[in-house]
């Protein structure tokens, strides 16, 4: 196995147990900067940057730096694609569904509601016509894609009233991504689209009756709880979000096979290592969360099929007058429905049966 298939397949571990990075120093010195859009207060997604980073370094024997910047540091934390687009940095970390305004199908390329779990989605990508299809679109970005993370399914969000209906939605200013955003807008939901370093101010402000951000870890740094009282579940809008780290096409090529390579490694250990901290520390924030006074609630059935209802509207609607979305999302649908097929009767009832057990 030559040097690359070895930094390919065997993962960061595997690389550095193996003492491959001494193997590239005859590579050039390279540095990059990468544009978050997420707080440096959230060790979880603005955390999973610094770990990319750090695996190139070390990979690399430090010949291949790459500087990880909070957003609003370098550009506005929704203004990254630009940025990549411009080759003003040469690479971002950021959730693909906030740019549904330049085109919703960004958002096939991480979330969209009552779509893909996180196994689902990284299927899809790695195995599946994900990335493929993903790459094309991007292409008129300037932008090469690789999956970064992902937060596992999220929850619904903090209200400072009870949702027991879809009639208590009408007039509520909601922080959501901007598809969540659009389904919920027959509703009389009034959507926000607001940076995470921005959220709690604005909520403390009255600027927002309820938001989402990701799950307990991270909504309990940030603090909602102590204005919000009510938390609800599941976030149908994205049940297996996926981060990814977009790369100037031009910065890309100029690379080495080998540092190709090493950034690929590095990407794919970066995704795995998000979901796992999510996994591992969601539960106990939780617990605090309740323990502390917090009111969990589920959306009531009403409110989830309206809202997939309207969703698979929208879906429609975008099949008559998007082409690129239509072309990606006629494979991703499938797909979709070829897992749920099979998750029904391992995932599904092996899950369902576990959660009435006592440990």
């Amino acid at each position: 196995m030559d040097r690359r298939s070895l930094i390919k397949n065997a993962g960061i571990a595997g690389v550095l147990a193996a003492g491959i990075a001494p193997a590239v120093h005859a590579q050039a010195t390279v540095r990059w900067r990468l544009a978050s859009s997420f707080p440096k207060s959230l060790d979880t997604i603005f955390g999973t940057a610094e770990v990319f980073a750090k695996s190139v370094s070390d990979m690399t024997g430090g010949k291949f730096q790459i500087s990880v910047h909070a957003g609003g540091e370098l550009m506005p934390a929704f203004g990254v694609v630009d940025g990549v687009q411009n080759a003003s940095v040469e690479m971002a970390h950021t959730a693909p569904y906030y740019f549904y305004g330049k085109d919703p199908t960004f958002c096939l390329g991480c979330a969209v509601p009552f779509g893909m779990n996180t196994r689902q989605q990284n299927a899809w990508m790695y195995e599946g016509n994900g990335l493929k299809l993903m790459r094309a679109f991007y292409a008129k970005y300037n932008i090469i894609n690789l999956p970064g993370g992902n937060t596992g399914a999220q929850m619904g969000g903090w209200f400072r009233k009870e949702i027991k209906s879809v009639a208590d939605l009408k007039g509520l200013k909601f922080r959501t991504n901007p598809f969540a955003g659009k389904v919920l807008e027959p509703f009389g939901v009034i959507p926000q689209s607001i940076p995470g370093a921005d959220l709690y101010p604005a909520l403390e402000k009255g600027t927002l009756d309820g938001l989402e951000w990701v799950g307990p870890y991270d909504d309990q740094k940030l603090g909602f709880n102590k204005i919000a009282p009510f938390y609800y579940y599941p976030g149908w809008w994205e049940g297996g979000p996926e981060l990814d780290f977009y790369i100037n096409t031009k910065a890309w090529e100029g690379l080495s096979g080998e540092y190709k390579a090493i950034v690929e490694a590095a990407a794919a250990h970066a995704n795995i290592t998000m979901t796992a901290k999510y996994d591992a520390k969601n539960p106990v924030a939780l617990k605090q969360l309740v323990g502390s006074g917090t009111k969990l609630r589920p959306f009531s059935q009403d409110v989830m099929n309206a809202a997939f209802k309207s969703a698979q509207q929208i879906y429609s609607d975008l099949n008559n007058s998007n082409p690129e979305w239509k072309k990606i999302y006629g494979d991703w649908s499938k797909f979709l429905a070829d897992q749920n097929a099979w998750f029904r009767y391992t995932e599904g009832t092996f899950d369902r049966f576990m959660q009435q057990q006592k440990l």
